[in-house]
């Protein structure tokens, strides 16, 4: 294989190059901190490079790992790096420099699996916006249109693999997170089912039950094979997910059967859906009825639950005022400086009572369980992943004002949050382009447990209408001489 074709291979197809002797782990570093650093210029999706330790780490990875030698980028947010920074997209911690003093539990198993972390990914401020646009750190910037949003809170990762940087990266997803840079960047992004990986040592929950860790890859096998190295209970936790029947990379080519699948075009939030962001949903479904599927309608509204918002955001402001305070008490500094957004989050959040957010959790219960409900009469939901097309950068930045972003941040969570709110395993996948090259995602959702059903379904649906060949026209530049296809 042609050495600069190598960064569109998927991480599992790179494990079997360095298991096979074709490409060492050492080479496969190279290529990718080269390619960072020719493409993160125009993109902007790392906040911290660590190259020279992963160097040290690709030239000792053991060929048995599952991913052994495989580059591999870290979101900045939640999941620590032992010796690295952690930034959290706060001006604070750009400017009080915090040092990771060990690997959180997920870090742990991604290099046990042989992933070499080569940095960290930019997210907005405390990962409190769908968009990517902190103002610490300026905006990650859409390799399909460099004048777009990659999404959040997982834009640098996504952008990242988008750009080929590497072919798989760390998110996470409390308002969809990991599916909304999916769909903006052209990705597949699953968020699991709740409690499916753990967040020890240092957390319990984050931002109450909502969060939920995996990735962004390019193929659907990626994330079945990352999720079959990563998941699993540490003895103490206080939830756990339960185990599937057998490897999820398994799943992979299996016949999905005849599904019954819910196609809801109608936004949650009652506002409104572009046609293009509906029309993609809605293709999708004709060819999953020519396959054999049986696809009915569900409303949108059916998802929605007034109250459930308000107790989410009464969860999320007492977490977010939390780790203000954390990061307070460890560097003996007031945090002052903060985007809007955050800061009224944090004032609110610290005038919550413990009753309050006890009461908001029974309330988010309520919502889970009539979403549970309202779903359970089909096998998938099928729907939009956003309710509108990435916005342009600038659009709903930090520094603008709240009521100028309330429509927009909505239209880009409004099909996500839902699933987050029930655990549900929910997946973006990249089946439609709008008319000048920026991707549409579409979601996919199953009962709790049910990631095997998406894989299915998902692999069914990537050999079917495949979307592997399709790069970004700002990676095209890069790689003139690569037989790739222009989108």
């Amino acid at each position: 294989m042609a050495r600069d074709e190598l960064h569109w291979v998927d991480a599992v197809g790179q494990a079997e190059l360095v298991r096979s002797g074709e490409v060492s782990a050492a080479e496969l570093t190279e290529l990718a901190i080269e390619r960072i650093e020719r493409l993160d210029p125009s993109v902007n999706a790392l906040v911290f490079r660590r190259f020279e330790r992963a160097r040290t780490e690709a030239a000792v990875a053991s060929h048995g790992a599952t991913f052994a030698g495989v580059p591999f980028l870290l979101k900045d947010a939640v999941q620590h790096s032992e010796g690295d920074r952690y930034q959290h997209g706060m001006r604070f911690l750009r400017d009080h420099p915090w040092t990771s003093p060990g690997d959180s539990e997920l870090t742990r198993r991604y290099k046990a699996a042989g992933l070499v972390l080569l940095g960290r990914t930019n997210v907005p401020e405390l990962t409190m916006s769908p968009t990517t646009e902190p103002l610490a750190f300026g905006p990650t910037r859409n390799p399909w249109s460099p004048s777009h949003s990659a999404g959040g809170s997982s834009g640098g990762s996504a952008a990242a693999v988008a750009s080929g940087m590497v072919p798989v990266a760390h998110g996470n997803d409390m308002g969809g997170s990991i599916r909304i840079p999916a769909s903006c960047c052209g990705l597949v992004g699953l968020k699991p089912s709740r409690d499916r990986t753990s967040l020890a040592p240092e957390f319990g929950e984050y931002w109450g039950p909502l969060t939920h860790e995996h990735v962004v890859t390019r193929t659907v096998r990626d994330s079945a094979a990352v999720l079959d190295a990563t998941a699993g209970v540490v003895p103490g936790d206080l939830h756990t997910a339960p185990p599937p029947a057998r490897p999820w990379a398994e799943e992979i080519g299996r016949d999905p059967g005849r599904l019954r699948i819910g196609l809801v075009v109608e936004a949650p939030s009652g506002g409104p859906v572009d046609p293009l962001c509906a029309g993609a949903a809605t293709e999708a479904a004709r060819r999953l009825e020519a396959a054999g599927h049986h696809v009915d309608e569900l409303h949108g509204p059916a998802l929605s639950d007034r109250e459930g918002s308000e107790a989410m955001r009464t969860i999320i402001a007492a977490g977010i005022a939390r780790d203000v305070r954390r990061w307070e008490e460890r560097l003996g500094a007031a945090v002052e400086e903060m985007e809007p957004m955050p800061a009224l989050m944090v004032e609110f959040g610290q005038s919550v009572t413990a009753i309050a957010l006890v009461d908001a959790v029974d309330h988010l219960a309520r919502w889970s369980r009539n979403v549970a409900a309202a779903t359970s009469a089909f096998d998938v939901v099928l729907s939009p992943t956003m309710a509108t097309l990435p916005p342009e950068l600038g659009t709903l930045s930090g520094d603008n004002p709240l009521a100028d972003m309330a429509a927009g941040l909505s239209a880009m969570t409004s099909f996500a949050i839902p699933f987050d709110v029930s655990g549900q395993p929910a997946i973006s996948l990249p089946l439609s382009w709008g008319p000048t090259g920026l991707p549409i995602g579409v979601q996919f959702v199953a009962a709790y447990g049910r990631e095997d059903v998406l894989f299915r379904l998902a692999s069914q649906l990537e050999e079917a209408q495949p979307w592997g060949d399709r790069h970004p026209d700002l990676a095209w530049a890069m790689d003139r001489s690569s037989p790739v296809t222009r989108a």
